[in-house]
């Protein structure tokens, strides 16, 4: 019998060739405090359900990395999806969609008049953990595209139909669970078994399935109502279905039709109005003189500050904007993270005494100096920059402690006007593959920073999960408090962001850590028709990314 040798964990091991993945990690499992749920062979990510070839180098990935998490996210929507079809009877008039991700949760809404009720809801639950208990095999199949589509489209998934109209490859890899087959952006684990933590929760017109999160692989919790962050996903999603763009291939019909300026000139009208009913809101309401702006990295709130100060400008009103980055405390007093790092995200890497001072001077009528932040010398600077608020005046603070009134201590409540601001994305690749929102705020920030700091793409990736670590620490638990909420994703963004960020991520070579997501970006942006920038409003909010703004962005 032929073998192969495996270096794993830095011993040599001889497996014999055909020795699926699967069965070596179960001997391993018990080094590790999570589930294996990946491997990769000589730097290349493999399914457990692949088999021994050669001689190779072998490392896991379990449920706590990254990609493990995703793998164990989409493996139980797929057993969700096949548990449904079996509570349907296999109709395929009847549909759902997974929406979007609201804390741990994933929003799963009606299609085709289905009617999800609690009665419904148990029903799905219970097929799930029955397809978990039987540990019902995924298997994957290489299929002719032009076949794939024939499938999907009897089993009426007419959106991955015309996903697949514009696939450039010749194969398409189709996932089959109990006689079930369904596409999947992504990598699988190899059996229902390994889903065992999810509850479903009814909300609204569907349900939330909820997942563990990454640091708790084992622990599902309670589902947490945000209402604000739904009705404004939901808005998205009504706003896409109303233009006949819902998923990605959706998208690339309208392209091809020619149709795409009249999506751009709709998207930025909505915007624009919304933004209009968020400074009517503000002037309405008097009294206000601190619009406080927060939202995390990539949401063009830079773009959004100078919008709605044109908003407020025409009511009467003379904002000035003001930036919290100027309040930085100096380089050397900035608090260190755990790696040593300076943390430039916490609340205490913000001087707020003397921004309070300020702002409480300012709102008494006093004249105030306020400061500017030169980030080369690491050091607060006064350049004369001297501020009275009249009447008509009202400053637009942005920063990303906005939300948090320990960042505002002094201000009284009716004087704050709060905002959050995020790129709430509502575009799916099709109705089982949602696109998560900071895939996009992660490309907004790449081809920004390639073209303002000369960042390279594997810079903005290794930076990218402290940028969001900082987020989920200081922005998101503060969104629900905000009095609006803004949306600042546009529907054919990426379709615009794809021929400046492929270019970025092909620089990212094998063998790096940053690499393995890099290509995965490459791969979700094959999707896409590329689009040029050409005909985007300057004031735009993607103008803040690639260039070409009319504001000082």
């Amino acid at each position: 019998m032929e073998k192969a040798t495996l270096v794993i964990n830095g011993q040599k091991k001889e497996y014999a060739i055909g020795t699926g993945y699967e069965t070596i990690t179960a001997e391993y499992q018990s080094q590790y405090d999570n589930l294996i749920a990946l491997v990769t062979e000589n730097g290349k990510i493999r399914e457990l359900q692949k088999k021994v070839e050669k001689d190779a180098e072998i490392t896991f990935l379990t449920l706590k990395d990254e990609i493990g998490h995703k793998t164990y996210v989409r493996t139980a929507i797929l057993v969700m999806v096949k548990a449904i079809d079996d509570v349907l009877g296999h109709d395929v008039t009847k549909q759902v969609k997974v929406e979007f991700a609201i804390g741990e949760g994933y929003y799963v809404s009606p299609k085709g008049g289905l009617v999800i009720n609690q009665e419904f809801v148990t029903k799905v639950q219970k097929r799930m953990m029955e397809l978990v208990a039987a540990g019902e095999v995924i298997r994957k199949t290489a299929m002719n595209t032009d076949e794939a589509r024939r499938v999907f489209a009897d089993n009426g998934m007419i959106d991955k139909d015309i996903l697949f109209r514009y696939r450039r490859g010749s194969m398409v890899n189709v996932y089959e669970l109990a006689g079930y087959q369904d596409y999947y952006y992504g990598y699988m684990l190899p059996n229902a078994g390994y889903v065992k933590y999810f509850d479903l929760v009814p909300y609204q017109e569907g349900f939330m399935l909820m997942l563990p999160e990454r640091k708790e692989p084992t622990t599902v919790h309670s589902f947490e109502p945000r209402a604000k962050l739904f009705t404004a996903l939901m808005t998205a999603t009504d706003w896409s279905q109303k233009l006949g763009v819902d998923t990605v291939g959706d998208l690339n019909d309208k392209i091809c039709a020619g149709e795409l300026s009249d999506i751009i000139l709709v998207q930025e009208a909505l915007q624009e109005r919304r933004i209009g009913e968020i400074a009517k809101d503000i002037v309405d309401r008097g009294g206000v003189k601190f619009v406080m702006i927060a939202g995390p990295s990539s949401s063009g709130k830079t773009t959004f500050s100078h919008r709605l100060s044109v908003q407020l400008a025409s009511y009467g009103m003379k904002p000035h904007p003001i930036a919290v980055d100027d309040y930085f405390v100096d380089r050397k007093d900035t608090p260190l993270d755990e790696n040593g790092d300076y943390n430039f995200e916490c609340l205490e890497a913000i001087d707020i005494k003397t921004f309070n001072e300020n702002m409480t001077d300012l709102m008494n009528g006093k004249t105030v100096e306020l400061p500017t932040f030169n980030f080369k010398t690491g050091a607060r600077e006064y350049k004369g920059n001297y501020k009275t608020l009249g009447k008509d005046d009202i400053l637009v603070i942005e920063g990303i402690h906005g939300l948090n009134d320990k960042m505002s201590y002094a201000l009284p409540a009716e004087s704050k006007y709060k905002i959050y601001i995020s790129a709430l994305t509502c575009l799916n690749i099709d109705e089982h593959n949602r696109i998560p929102t900071t895939d996009g705020r992660l490309l907004r920030r790449m081809v920004r920073d390639a073209r303002t700091r000369g960042a390279s793409a594997k810079r903005t990736i290794q930076m990218w999960p402290s940028v969001r670590r900082g987020e989920e620490e200081n922005i998101f638990p503060f969104q629900e408090s905000a009095d609006a909420t803004f949306n600042s994703a546009l529907i054919y963004e990426l379709a615009v962001l794809k021929q400046f960020a492929e270019p970025l991520l092909f620089s990212v070579q094998p063998g790096e850590p940053e690499y393995y997501e890099a290509k995965r970006l490459l791969k979700f942006l094959e999707y896409f028709l590329g689009v040029s920038s050409e005909n985007l409003p300057i004031n735009s909010i993607v103008r803040e990314f690639v260039g070409g703004s009319c504001f000082n962005v």
